[in-house]
């Protein structure tokens, strides 16, 4: 969907008002941060150390972070600037209902904390009572959905999705949730890392329980949540398309959870009786085994707990303590709060993003700099084509629906086309909680209201102040958020190498996602359908395994290592997007040659610019998580895995065959 004329025009005239620079000279444009390099480290021994352990050294990580990097603190700074748009609006006066009235009185609210602090427990007691008043399953029905409505989970996920086989539709998709623990192999598992997890979390439980005024039920809780976590899927089996592809109609759900009044939940959520996805159906029967075994009063004191878990960031300072400690501190190492002015911005921009950033785009994003991303995007892309019609590995009839499938891609910059609407949203300057529920149920109500009808391709899955992008199979599409397209990633005055082996790697990142073992399993219209050959596809396998069998190999700690087939899709991409953007590099050094920059020349700028993107220091225990959850390799990995299968790396440095950076048996996909 196209934004009308007038508006663009409009968008434009207030991003003009922030002239950028004129480029400046090419002798001037910025090369790596030369002084970021380990110059003691051997690029050929430990790319990652080399690339930028000069700056890790001298930059730890911020209490209040889980990893550090020029990178994220880009991402930082952007909540930074951010936050003072929005406090310039708290402060202001605006029209009642107005775009700079809502977020302004939202983000006022959230920085008040003085009354936060004094409301207590309060703000919650209304809903808290009606859980309280549950006397029959009927009941505990009713407060699922009351509390669905709020974006809680428990005890599943309901939502909108295109439609899989039918991607220009769009309708209902449930998925499992309900569980207070990052996921099931932490309610199972053996290993000490989990049963040190579980004992936290019961101490969590019990506490915040007691600030609660509650009884000692942390044990049943526990137990309601062990009972289903433990017909979920693993992470890994999650990733398959196939594995949680199971389309119903209305009626066959009813079946599959015959004590679930699904004519209520519909009927006050307003949703037609259409098709819909389940996405585990041996869980949703377990939540109704549940329903008919648990009692009463055990759903009413989980319901309890998630209610104020969900809302405890934003309650008075010993529930946001306790929830703190537990979410932040012992399960991710992060030692303090981040500064209450950052995470009202945060929250602001998690419920009115789009009018949150409308605001940040104009300030922040000129149109030179959409236009500069959109020039790299369709050079990668160009590059990914090239990269098809050369392969080897690959038959002609694959060949070409890959290279129909790449035709099609849909690249999305900055900030949508067509701005949500946001003036139905009460917001006032009283209650916090008050404005945080109203976000919250007109974010579930607008995505509610796309089921039953064509997919809209026009909206956004991350708002435009977002430091990170994504690929969508079931729309073909890659989207670069404004805020990824910032420096040290992108800067219209740096080099051609810096971009490429910046933002240049992530847009083939996202590009190779299309490819991937998930992607690849969906066709040019973002069906999951196959559409490869058997000998193909048995070709994309074996070298699909060479990575996992790689990803395998990389350990954290003694005893725990990377699930290759978690992080495989994310491996895909970097080996792929490193590729490609390399061939694209070359193609624009044809068109501007450049020279040698600092002592190093532009292949060593555009490994280096990678590795200067991706060099996060990462807390032990944010790696952890990561191992367990996490599609994404650590940092370490992500630098020095794709590049020990690049010739072209090994070239740049002068790698003799014996180094660390140089694999006997490398891979390659794409």
């Amino acid at each position: 969907m196209r934004m009308a004329r007038s508006l663009l025009a409009l968008l434009l005239v207030a991003c003009t008002a922030q002239k950028p620079a004129p480029t400046p000279p090419l002798s001037e444009l910025r090369g790596i941060y030369t002084a970021d390099l380990d110059r003691a480290a051997n690029p050929c021994d430990d790319f990652f150390k080399f690339a930028n352990g000069a700056w890790r050294a001298a930059n730890p990580i911020p209490a209040s972070m889980d990893r550090w990097s020029r990178r994220w603190k880009s991402g930082e700074e952007n909540k930074e600037k951010l936050r003072d748009i929005l406090k310039e609006l708290a402060d202001g006066h605006w029209p009642q209902g107005s775009l700079e009235q809502q977020v302004g009185d939202f983000y006022g609210t959230c920085m008040d904390e003085a009354r936060i602090d004094a409301a207590g427990l309060s703000p919650l007691q209304p809903l808290l009572k009606e859980i309280d008043g549950a006397k029959e399953p009927q009941d505990v029905q009713r407060l699922i959905r009351r509390l669905n409505d709020l974006q809680i989970p428990v005890p599943f996920v309901f939502y909108s999705q295109p439609d899989q086989h039918q991607p220009t539709r769009t309708f209902a998709e449930i998925s499992a949730g309900g569980l207070g623990l990052p996921d099931r192999d932490y309610y199972f598992k053996p290993e000490e890392r989990f049963e040190k997890a579980r004992a936290q979390y019961h101490a969590h439980l019990a506490a915040t329980l007691k600030l609660m005024g509650r009884g000692d039920d942390e044990a049943q809780i526990f137990a309601l949540e062990k009972r289903l976590a433990e017909p979920q899927l693993e992470n890994a089996a999650l990733r398959d398309p196939k594995n949680t592809d199971h389309v119903v109609k209305f009626e066959d759900l009813q079946k599959m959870t015959p004590h679930f009044d699904w004519a209520a939940y519909y009927g006050e959520a307003k949703l037609p009786r259409g098709e819909l996805n389940v996405d585990q159906p041996k869980f949703m029967e377990a939540v109704d085994r549940e329903l008919t075994q648990t009692p009463v009063a055990v759903w009413r004191a989980y319901l309890a707990f998630h209610l104020v878990e969900s809302a405890a960031p934003w309650l008075s300072k010993p529930f946001q303590d306790e929830w703190f400690k537990f979410n932040q501190t012992e399960l991710a190492g992060v030692g303090e709060l981040k500064p209450r002015a950052v995470r009202c911005a945060e929250v602001t921009d998690e419920q009115l993003g789009e009018a949150a950033g409308r605001k940040y785009v104009e300030r922040y994003f000129p149109p030179i700099a959409k236009e500069r991303a959109l020039e790299l995007v369709h050079n990668v892309l160009a590059a990914m084509k090239e990269t098809i019609e050369g392969l080897t590995w690959m038959g002609p009839e694959t060949k070409a629906k890959a290279l129909e499938k790449l035709s099609t891609f849909n690249p999305k910059i900055g900030y949508p086309d067509k701005w949500k609407d946001y003036s139905s949203v009460k917001i006032a300057r009283a209650s916090f909680w008050d404005n945080l529920a109203a976000a919250r149920k007109f974010n579930v109500d607008d995505d509610r209201a796309l089921i039953g009808k064509p997919t809209d391709r026009g909206r956004w899955g991350m708002t435009p102040p977002t430091s990170n992008a994504y690929y969508n199979p079931l729309l073909n599409e890659i989207v670069f958020p404004a805020g990824i397209l910032q420096p040290p990633g992108f800067d219209p005055e740096a080099e051609d190498a810096v971009n490429y082996g910046g933002i240049g790697v992530v847009i083939g990142h996202e590009i190779s996602h299309g490819f991937d073992d998930q992607g690849a399993q969906f066709d040019a219209q973002g069906r999951l359908s196959n559409w490869w050959t058997e000998a193909d596809l048995k070709a994309f396998q074996q070298r699909t395994q060479c990575v996992v069998d790689q990803f395998e190999g990389y350990f954290i700690e003694p005893g725990v290592h990377h699930n290759g087939r978690l992080v495989l899709g994310e491996s895909i991409g970097d080996l792929a997007g490193a590729k490609i953007a390399w061939r694209a590099l070359q193609k624009a050094l044809q068109q501007h040659p450049a020279q040698p920059k600092d002592g190093f020349t532009p292949a060593q700028q555009f490994f280096i610019a990678w590795g200067q993107w991706r060099g996060d220091e990462t807390r032990m225990e944010a790696q952890r998580l990561m191992i367990q959850g996490d599609p994404h390799p650590v940092a370490k990995y992500r630098v020095n895995g794709p590049l020990s299968n690049a010739a072209e790396f090994q070239k740049a440095f002068a790698c003799p065959a014996d180094s660390a950076m140089v694999r006997k048996m490398p891979c390659e996909v794409w």
